[in-house]
């Protein structure tokens, strides 16, 4: 007899770069990949959505749901049937069909992610939508999830405060992707993105809590004359970060802002960083950092139990903007300390893996 663990895949793998969309394509890789015997992995998309199984090769595709992708994100958040049945399901996010079911006498299982808590630790930030929805979803898994997966302890600290879980709460790390890696045609790949060589690197929107201005105020503290780079800014908020930068006292000419990029042009960009830089606050996983690890780069990062947990030995922490200088500016204070730095980075991100992350799912659900 043959276990069938169904993941849930609403967003479209194949594109525009995503973190969750990356996150739930590597997922089910690495569950198909380490599948015990007699198990295998079938994936519930909704309506209308692109087949995943070439980009997942050996995943199958459930019969859809009869609801397209929002109807049915919807629908799970206020609790209606969809008709997608019982079993053991695994979602890569909160969105899941969370009703009531009956783990014991009829093995079903209903597992959900959370990879931050913007929707409750910085929801003036986040579109009003986005809160409710979370918010509502959460409200369902607590009362209907058998358990859920968070990818840092301190998250799972954190989310004890705001949901009554219990000893629900699981943790499983996210992780670069199983092929990043600085590609052998990076020279190329940033003249075509129109980057310098040598910058220091950072991540994230004008939001408050992605800590750019702190960012910028510690390169000025830290008198590093290099140029500096942001990728991940979202579409339209390029003139706010430059004037975050110009508040800092960053010359124009020095920034460069790009958008969301592939794991490819990620890979890139960090083979021509020469630090990155990690100023973001609250619990979300810093997906950025973990790439920077794997690809070998210097990070100094601000001191939260999220970086702390994640960094462990492998860079540098400070508490503000001029312990944020004074970081960056032992990374890059001789080629010695770079170097030790780089290799500590690199050992520490080894410690993340997909596949490591798919046979702790595999596990969870046996032990559930």
């Amino acid at each position: 007899m043959t276990t069938t663990l169904r993941i849930v895949l609403d967003r479209p793998l194949d594109g525009p770069a995503t973190d969750l969309g990356e996150a739930a394509r590597e997922l089910a890789r690495g569950l198909v990949a380490t599948a015990p015997s007699g198990c295998d992995v079938e994936a519930i998309v909704p309506s209308g959505a692109d087949d995943p199984a070439p980009l997942v090769p050996g995943l199958r595709v459930a019969p859809a749901p009869a609801l397209a992708r929002r109807e049915l994100v919807t629908a799970w958040q206020l609790g209606l049937p969809t008709g997608v049945g019982g079993g053991l399901i695994h979602a890569p996010s909160l969105v899941a069909p969370l009703v009531r079911h009956d783990r014991v006498n009829d093995h079903d299982q209903t597992v959900v992610t959370m990879w931050d808590l913007d929707a409750w630790e910085h929801p003036g930030e986040v579109a009003r939508t986005a809160v409710v929805r979370e918010r509502a979803l959460l409200k369902r898994a607590v009362r209907h999830a058998d358990a859920v997966v968070v990818p840092t302890h301190a998250m799972a600290e954190r989310l004890v405060d705001i949901a009554r879980l219990g000893d629900r709460i699981r943790v499983i790390a996210g992780a670069p992707g199983e092929g990043f890696r600085v590609p052998s045609d990076e020279v190329g790949r940033r003249r075509s993105l129109g980057l310098p060589e040598g910058f220091v690197l950072l991540s994230g929107s004008a939001r408050a809590s992605h800590g750019l201005a702190t960012g910028f105020a510690a390169i000025i503290a830290a008198r590093v004359d290099l140029p500096v780079v942001v990728i991940d800014a979202p579409e339209g908020e390029e003139p706010h970060i430059a004037e975050l930068a110009a508040a800092a006292g960053l010359a124009e000419g020095r920034l460069h802002v790009r958008p969301a990029l592939d794991m490819h042009d990620r890979g890139a960009v960090l083979g021509g960083a020469v630090a990155f830089l990690a100023p973001a606050v609250g619990s979300s996983f810093p997906w950025r950092m973990g790439e920077a690890l794997r690809a070998g780069v210097p990070v100094a990062a601000i001191d939260t139990p999220v970086h702390r947990e994640v960094l462990a030995e492998g860079g540098l922490c400070a508490e503000d903007a001029d312990g944020l200088a004074g970081a960056l500016a032992e990374a890059l204070g001789s080629a010695a300390a770079a170097e030790r730095l780089a290799v500590l980075a690199a050992d520490r991100g080894r410690a993340f893996s997909w596949l490591g992350a798919a046979e702790r799912v595999w596990q969870l659900h046996a032990d559930l």
